[in-house]
């Protein structure tokens, strides 16, 4: 299997994704269902009232299954039931500001919901592939002007980052004591071969998030509002990327590794170095891209309200996955943002936003299979 067709690989395998009914979750069971995989999800109810999820109907054809992934107990029942081939983890609590309202929360869901699905693919022998969704923020923010790499020290400042940096450790560990060939349990037991991985991405945006504090669901609501985009720190500067990256990213990966375990490890996904851009300029691109498409003009103010200590400066170094797998970004923010609003326009206006969505993982996978 190349690179190239992965896509084709996920037919009729069964897959078990956690957090399904997230921003992120939607758009990868989308991704999921066009590839004809067996999808089963298990999460909480949509954290966000409109939610993509229900919007678009994300639960037709796949098993959504509502569930804690701080509940061991029903998670193991839920892998005993469906026996996945392959797991990928994306349940999280994955907003910074609320991490700082809500720290033991956050830690529950981030650490110990990892330490959970980790034990269940211990336990379940069909698993042959897992991948762990972390964030580019596991890393110790250190100011650089370069890219961060996956060998660089582990040690998130706020709640939710250090809680993720947390994750990777849990998975390293369990990794290391039981998903080697020959280690084995205190039992005397293999968990077996297992391939395991970690992806650190950086910052997803795309149709649909409804998520609070986050810049691009900020500027959809003003503009629909026909409001002035509220901006908090415009000199920030972010890995932006189309949710469809990482997600196709992970699919990727989860691919290979399941036929060259080989390939497991822990890898970054963000954008090249161009579209590295501070919040204040993405505004302008999406006030820029608003315009074409509708013709209203839209603005933004500067106002940054002292809030919670956030990383100023953040860029991943993608090398180790360009290198591995021939791998480079499908869409650039010019294209991603055209896409973005595209969708919500379709949404404001009462279009048929499911259709709109599907058009474009569609479109995804036709550009993924001619640049890569």
């Amino acid at each position: 299997m190349s690179q190239n067709n992965f896509f084709s690989f996920y037919k009729n395998k069964k897959v078990l994704l956690t957090g399904h009914t997230g921003f992120k979750g939607s758009w990868m069971c989308t991704l999921l269902k066009q590839t004809g995989a067996v999808v089963t999800g298990y999460a909480l109810e949509a954290p966000t009232s409109p939610s993509l999820f229900d919007l678009c109907d994300i639960a037709n054809g796949m098993h959504s299954i509502t569930g804690d992934i701080r509940d061991l107990d029903r998670l193991m029942e839920v892998c005993r039931q469906v026996q996945p081939e392959i797991v990928i983890h994306m349940a999280a609590q994955p907003i910074v500001r609320e991490s700082y309202k809500n720290p033991v929360y956050t830690y529950e869901v981030n650490v110990m919901g990892t330490v959970n699905l980790l034990e269940c693919v211990r336990q379940t022998d069909s698993v042959r592939s897992f991948v762990n969704v972390t964030t580019d923020k596991v890393y110790k923010n250190r100011e650089w002007e370069w890219g961060y790499r996956e060998n660089e020290e582990l040690n998130g400042y706020d709640p939710y980052s250090n809680s993720k940096s947390c994750s990777e450790l849990v998975t390293d560990s369990y990794k290391n004591a039981f998903f080697s060939v020959t280690d084995k349990d205190m039992e005397g037991k293999a968990a077996g071969k297992k391939a395991i991985s970690t992806v650190r991405a950086g910052n997803v945006i795309g149709g649909g998030d409804f998520a609070i504090d986050r810049i691009i669901p900020d500027c959809i609501r003003a503009a629909e509002k026909g409001d002035n985009i509220i901006v908090r720190n415009p000199y920030s500067v972010r890995p932006y990327q189309h949710v469809l990256e990482p997600v196709a990213v992970y699919l990727m990966l989860a691919a290979r590794q399941y036929e060259d375990d080989s390939l497991a490890g822990s890898y970054n996904v963000g954008p090249d170095e161009v579209d590295c851009y501070t919040t204040g300029r993405l505004v302008d691109l999406f006030c820029k891209t608003w315009r074409a498409q509708t013709g209203q003009e839209i603005t933004w103010i500067n106002r940054y309200d002292g809030g919670p200590h956030e990383a100023n400066f953040l860029k991943l170094d993608c090398s180790k996955l360009k290198k591995t797998f021939h791998w480079q970004p499908v869409w650039n923010l010019e294209q991603t943002m055209r896409r973005i609003v595209e969708w919500s326009v379709c949404y404001i206006q009462g279009g048929d936003a499911k259709a709109c969505m599907e058009a474009q993982a569609e479109a995804y996978i036709r550009d993924w299979n001619d640049i890569i």
